[in-house]
C-alpha cells in the first residue's frame, strides 16, 4: 500500500468518524430548527468556510464540466439529504439507516457501467457486502420487529442511489485536475441553488435569533464547518485517490460510529446484538476493502 493510498483510507475514515456523530448535533438542533433549515444553514456555512480557506476562483471549466458539477450538487447536496429527511418522516430511522447503507452496492454497479472499468467485481466484495449488511441490520433493529413502510423505504433507497450517483460524478470530477476545495465549493454552490425551491415547499424561516443559544450555535458550526466543509473535501479527495467504490465502502462504518458515540457521549448501553453487529460490520468492511475485492483502475475518465 503506497503512502497516497494510506492517506486516502485515512481521509475516508476521518470523514466517516465525523459523519457518524452528526446525529447528535442534528438531534439537538431539531428542537428549534426544521430539517430543511438545518440543511440550508449547514451548507451555507460550509460554502462560506471554503471561500475563506481557499479564496481562489475555479477557472477554465467548460459547459460539460459545469453540468457535471451541477449534477453533483443536485445529487450529493440537495436530493440526498432531502430524500433522507423526508424518508425519516414516513418510516423508522432504523429502516433508513440500513437502506442507506446499500449505497456502496449501487456505487459498484454504477462504477462498472459508467467509469469504463474492465475489472470484474470479485466474490470478496459481495461477501463483505453481505456480512456488513447483516451487521448493520443487527445494529439498527437491535431485536426490534421489522416494520416496512413502502413510501419511506423507497425514498431511502432512492437516497442511496442518489449518493452512488454523486460518488461516480465526484470520481469523474477528480480526473479534471482542479483543486478539490475549488470543485467542492462549486458543488456546494449548485447544491444550495437547487435547494432554494425546497425552502418554499417546507417550513423555513431565517430566525437567526435562535443562534443566540450557545448549544444551537456550536452544533450548527460543527455541522457546517466540520461535517460539511471539511468532510466533503476529505471525502471527495479520498474518492480521487481510492476511487468511488473503495471510498463508498466506508459508509458501512457509519452505524458503528453511531453506536460508539452513543455509548461515549449519550451514555447509552451497548447491547449484545449491537456488539455483534459492530463486529460483523467491521469484518464486512475489511473483506470489501481487501485485495481482490475490487481493483479500481480508471481507463481514461472523460474530462
Amino acid at each position: 500500500m503506497t503512502d497516497q493510498t494510506t492517506a486516502g483510507h485515512l481521509l475516508a475514515l476521518l470523514t466517516i468518524l465525523i459523519w457518524g456523530t452528526t446525529f447528535i448535533s442534528t438531534k439537538v438542533l431539531l428542537v428549534t430548527f426544521q430539517p430543511v433549515e438545518i440543511l440550508f444553514f449547514r451548507f451555507l456555512l460550509g460554502l462560506l468556510a471554503l471561500f475563506l480557506v481557499y479564496p481562489r476562483r475555479l477557472k477554465g471549466t467548460n459547459c460539460k464540466q459545469e453540468l457535471t458539477l451541477a449534477a453533483a450538487g443536485l445529487c450529493g447536496i440537495c436530493l440526498y439529504y432531502l430524500l433522507e429527511n423526508i424518508a425519516l418522516t414516513y418510516t423508522m430511522a432504523s429502516n433508513v439507516g440500513v437502506i442507506i447503507s446499500v449505497a456502496p452496492f449501487f456505487t459498484a454497479l454504477l462504477t462498472r457501467w459508467f467509469l469504463r472499468e474492465e475489472e470484474r467485481l470479485h466474490g470478496r466484495f459481495f461477501l463483505g457486502f453481505g456480512v456488513a449488511m447483516a451487521g448493520i441490520c443487527l445494529i439498527s433493529f437491535n431485536g426490534a420487529r421489522l416494520s416496512l413502510n413502502p413510501k419511506g423505504d423507497l425514498l431511502a433507497l432512492l437516497a442511496a442511489l442518489v449518493w452512488a450517483v454523486y460518488s461516480i460524478l465526484t470520481k469523474k470530477i477528480s480526473g479534471w485536475g482542479y483543486h478539490t476545495i475549488l470543485t467542492t465549493r462549486r458543488i456546494f454552490c449548485y447544491g444550495i441553488l437547487f435547494m432554494l425551491p425546497a425552502l418554499a415547499l417546507f417550513p423555513f424561516q431565517l430566525g437567526l435569533e435562535r443562534l443566540a443559544e450557545p448549544k444551537a450555535l456550536a452544533n450548527l458550526l460543527f455541522l457546517g464547518l466540520g461535517a460539511s466543509a471539511l468532510c466533503f473535501v476529505t471525502w471527495n479527495h479520498a474518492v480521487k485517490i481510492l476511487g468511488a467504490l473503495k471510498t463508498s465502502v466506508y459508509i458501512y462504518m457509519v452505524p458503528v460510529v453511531t453506536v460508539v458515540t452513543s455509548v461515549l457521549i449519550l451514555h447509552e448501553t451497548i447491547t449484545p446484538l449491537s456488539a455483534l453487529g459492530t463486529g460483523c460490520t467491521l469484518l464486512g468492511l475489511i473483506l470489501s476493502e481487501s485485495k481482490g475485492g475490487k481493483k479500481e483502475v480508471s481507463h481514461g475518465v472523460t474530462k
